[in-house]
């Protein structure tokens, strides 16, 4: 038997065993468990196939109106039948191909089949169980701030239905369950912050690429004209930079990615896949503590790519991205998460011998055998008259002095698209230009390539760091001119040199394109002045949050406890991690323990009971197993008829102390008893005891007096 707060009795009744729980899931536990499983779709929702969201509704809707009596859960087979159903379904929609989107689908179809055979607490508890590991599984596709409080949100609702379930006697509202919950987390929070600080952070052994279905927005490896200006109307971040020194200026931040050196038709590739790696490690950081003057450090979302974007003059400097030909960079993986990495500017030596091999010459020449005569013949033109540098400040000067229009909207090219951009629509974007540009210089003999990057980048909050978005994805050209080296052509910066000194949205002011179709995105409405403080403050904190939290990896450990005085190893952190549990696990204890005594203390009236029982057995009168206490007076009477009418009462005061109406509502939220009942039960135990000794002094002087009589 129960009672209504933790701090009472369990029961009056005498020895009474444990009653077993009932196998009925209560409706407010299910109706949590509902709760925390819509939150926990949320963040999966863009990349499950949309029957399947479709299913996870319907069956956790099936449940809840079972629940409520309007349906009737389905039995064996039919149950059976469905997963044949929905099992075939998931098989045909992956057709083969298995990464961790199809696995993290298949997992959330099997939590919504488990809905329909949740009936009992063993089942809330698989339930529950299962539900936590989905949250984990989100922490795959979303670590920002904002994904992890969602995550969290569900965490909790969770936590409230175990409370519901194991403890049905304690209120059940929000405010009152909330409250138990953030007591028992704040306990908790010490012994988490100093585990996530001091637990050794040790590189996994293995590496395993979260290899997804899902296209991510971003640069690719090859360019058709198209492809860049469907980025512009994308601002989802790109990478945020942050510097020790001060930015460059904004004409400056050209973000070199990769080059594009064989044209195929209408697209530019690369003419040389890179060679098979084996996988490294997952290093999502580079090295910590502060940036020299010289360096800078770029957080990179993530891409399923292995290039780095850097700017031109860098070297890296952090061991977890490398410097491959053609003044690029690359990871030893895909970035298929957040990665931070660090470079630092230097003034490259000059080197006027430098020279292209005959195979690169004629690699960085190569056109297609025919096709867009107009620009050919432009070539041949600007060949007779000027040398390599000559003809590409003729071409510079033509973009600049004849109406060429830099537009988000560019119009659909026909086949010789080259000669269609260069004299008769003159409308393009970064990509129609920098590709005509280096088709005409090919053709005059001068090698050239495309480079695909980035380029700008806006001020965070506080000017701590910048933002490259995907609408700042550029393309624009390199040529080669002996004595020199390569040299950066950009079509853009001469017919909208807006783009270039003040960003995309300057450039497309007049036009009215800018995100036209991001209704969503903060960045469109650049003139609230309001929004776009608030954006860049939500931005921030989830920087830090990438930088501190999520990216708190191996060597930000190590840099971080450097700075404590003794030098702290990986096995002192061991031993700093099992003191920490040990210590945590040894004062709950003693807490428990002191708490246990402290009710002991409290709950007076069950003291003063357990000293009427050892004052029962005292007189002859054991109790037994079950007994209540009218029982127990009621035999204490019948052995010491003198005690009858305090046994009785003292039985009586007991059960009116737990079992009244009015004791339940004036004590529901109270911690202590009543003193009265306590007084009152303290005093009877004293009647009975002089009772007791006044029966005895009568037995005795009776029995005196008959022997002097005798």
């Amino acid at each position: 038997m129960t009672t209504r707060r933790g701090n009472k009795q369990p029961s009056p009744a005498l020895g009474s065993g444990v009653q077993a729980p009932a196998a009925q899931l209560p409706g407010k536990a299910l109706l949590w468990l509902v709760a925390a499983f819509t939150i926990l779709l949320v963040p999966q929702w863009d990349r499950l196939p949309p029957w399947l969201l479709v299913a996870c509704v319907a069956l956790m809707l099936w449940r809840w109106l079972a629940r409520l009596g309007r349906v009737r859960l389905p039995g064996r087979w039919w149950r059976t039948g469905l997963v044949v159903v929905l099992g075939g379904v998931y098989v045909a929609t992956v057709k083969s191909q298995f990464t961790v989107d199809t696995a993290a689908s298949f997992f959330v179809l099997c939590v919504a089949l488990k809905w329909l055979e949740t009936r009992s607490a063993r089942d809330f508890y698989v339930l529950f169980f299962i539900l936590l590991y989905m949250a984990a599984v989100n922490f795959l596709f979303h670590q920002a701030i904002h994904w992890t409080l969602l995550n969290f949100t569900a965490v909790v609702l969770l936590l409230m239905g175990l409370q519901v379930l194991n403890a049905p006697e304690l209120p059940a509202g929000v405010r009152s369950g909330g409250r138990r919950l953030a007591s028992l987390l704040l306990k908790m929070l010490p012994v988490v912050i100093v585990l996530f600080v001091f637990f050794p952070r040790m590189a996994p052994l293995w590496s395993v690429p979260l290899v997804s279905g899902q296209a991510r927005s971003g640069i690719s490896d090859q360019m058709t004209p198209g492809d860049i200006s469907s980025l512009a109307q994308s601002s989802e971040r790109a990478f945020r930079v942050s510097f020790g020194g001060p930015a460059p200026p904004q004409p400056q931040r050209y973000w070199r990615g990769l080059t594009l050196d064989y044209l195929d038709g209408a697209s530019w590739k690369q003419s040389a896949q890179p060679a098979f790696r084996r996988l490294g490690r997952v290093e999502i950081e580079g090295v910590s503590g502060p940036l020299d003057a010289n360096q800078y450090e770029i957080l990179l979302e993530p891409t399923d790519q292995s290039w780095a974007f850097a700017l031109a003059d860098s070297v890296a400097a952090s061991p977890n991205i490398e410097e491959v030909e053609e003044d690029l960079f690359r990871f030893r993986r895909p970035a298929d998460t957040s990665v931070r990495y660090r470079l630092a500017l230097e003034t490259p030596a000059a080197n006027a011998d430098a020279q292209l091999s005959p195979a690169q010459r004629r690699q960085l020449l190569q056109l297609p055998g025919r096709g867009n005569p107009r620009a050919r013949a432009l070539a041949d033109e600007l060949r007779s008259r000027y040398d390599d540098r000559g003809v590409a400040a003729a071409l510079l000067q033509r973009f600049r002095q004849q109406p060429y229009f830099y537009t988000l909207r560019p119009p659909a090219m026909p086949d010789d698209g080259i000669d269609a951009l260069l004299f008769d629509v003159k409308r393009g974007f970064c990509a129609h230009y920098a590709g005509a540009m280096t088709f005409v210089l090919r053709a005059a003999g001068i090698p050239a390539r495309i480079v695909v990057g980035y380029q700008g980048g806006e001020s965070g909050a506080g000017d701590e760091y910048l933002i490259v978005r995907q609408y700042d994805a550029h393309a624009w050209v390199e040529g080669w001119f002996e004595g020199a080296g390569w040299i950066r052509l950009d079509p853009t910066a001469a017919i909208a040199p807006s783009r270039i000194e003040s960003g995309l949205r300057e450039a497309m002011a007049e036009e009215g394109s800018f995100l036209e179709n991001s209704w969503l995105s903060p960045q469109k409405y650049g003139n609230l002045p309001l929004l776009t403080w608030a954006s860049l403050q939500l931005d921030r904190v989830n920087y830090q949050w990438q930088r501190w939290v999520v990216g708190y990896q191996g060597q930000s450990q190590m840099d971080l406890l450097s700075r404590l005085p003794g030098g702290l190893t990986m096995r002192d952190l061991g031993y700093i991690s099992a003191g920490t549990v040990a210590a945590a696990l040894l004062l709950a204890g003693l807490i428990s323990g002191w708490r246990g005594r402290q009710g002991r203390r409290s709950t007076g009236v069950a003291r003063q009971l357990q000293r009427w029982q050892r004052f029962c057995e005292g007189v002859g009168v054991p109790v037994r197993q079950g007994e209540t206490p009218l029982g127990l007076a009621e035999r204490l009477a019948r052995a010491e008829p003198a005690l009858a009418d305090s046994a009785r009462v003292f039985a009586g005061v007991v059960n009116t102390h737990y079992y009244s109406r009015q004791y339940s509502r004036q004590t529901a939220d109270a911690a202590v008893e009543p003193a009265s009942d306590i007084r009152r039960l303290r005093r009877l135990l004293a009647r009975m005891k002089r009772q007791r000794r006044q029966a005895a002094a009568g037995t005795v002087a009776a029995s005196t007096k008959s022997s002097e009589s005798f």
